[in-house]
């Protein structure tokens, strides 16, 4: 088996991955960061979303698995504690491989297409934005505020729960819009409420606006500047996540609070 590590490039999580490299290549697997089958995140969730983006090209070859080096993360199987039970599950068992779509978010005026796995986000915190939404083509409502945010079930636990979204269960595919920090008066109304919809909906944002907004995909931004419109969809990307243990969501989830 060819493995890869990614990690967060603090003290700790640099001693846990050269653990785990030696541990494994001991047992005969071959160290490949370049072409690998297996990848160890070792960090947070946050690295292993960086994880993500660097194998975004070859996601269909490529399982992923993470160790938390702090609290335990959402996207997270094991504790730094935990790494004599990573490395006899993974050397001994077969995983249940959990798959999770991505959004991409494409910007036509730039011809460009990015790709993030919890959220995208259009906003702006100086300047208001003044915007027109469509589902499916369908005028759907207008918005002024600071932005909105499309976030997949996986990203439900993240910034949009920060806007207070519903945080979505696990299994559930669905997309989610929440406005960000909208702005309503007698002369303007929006839903304001979080809209949860079916995964195969098309999103698209309309508005001179946006060339005042950034497009945030996970950690990663880019600058709209000359953009009038966005389209935004599930998809065809999926992340593929070898689960060698049982996975509680409710479990991940009451440690939110």
């Amino acid at each position: 088996m060819r493995f890869g590590t990614v990690d967060r490039e603090d003290e700790l999580s640099i001693k846990k991955r050269d653990e785990i490299i030696e541990r494994l290549v001991s047992k005969g697997w071959e160290y490949d960061c370049e072409n690998p089958e297996l990848v160890i995140s070792v960090g947070g969730d946050g690295t292993l979303l960086r994880t993500i983006h660097k194998y975004l090209d070859c996601l269909e070859d490529v399982m992923f698995v993470a160790i938390h080096t702090g609290t335990l993360g959402f996207f997270t199987d094991y504790t730094k504690d935990e790494i004599d039970l990573l490395i006899e599950d993974i050397t001994t068992k077969a995983p249940d491989i959990e798959y999770r779509p991505m959004l991409e978010i494409q910007i036509p005026q730039k011809n460009k297409i990015h790709y993030a796995l919890n959220e995208i986000r259009i906003e702006s915190l100086g300047k208001t934005l003044n915007l027109d939404v469509y589902i499916d083509e369908e005028y759907f409502e207008s918005t002024s505020g600071s932005g909105l945010c499309i976030s997949t079930q996986a990203g439900s636990s993240a910034m949009n729960r920060a806007l207070s979204g519903a945080v979505v269960d696990s299994g559930l595919n669905v997309l989610q819009l929440c406005e960000i920090m909208p702005i309503t008066h007698k002369n303007h109304h929006s839903l304001r409420n979080p809209y949860i919809m079916r995964e195969d909906r098309k999103v698209t944002i309309k508005g001179k606006a946006l060339s005042l907004a950034r497009a945030n995909f996970d950690y990663l931004e880019t600058g709209l500047e000359n953009v009038d419109t966005l389209f935004i969809c599930t998809s065809e990307k999926k992340v593929r996540f070898a689960r060698y243990r049982t996975y509680s969501y409710l479990k991940r989830l009451k440690n939110l609070y």
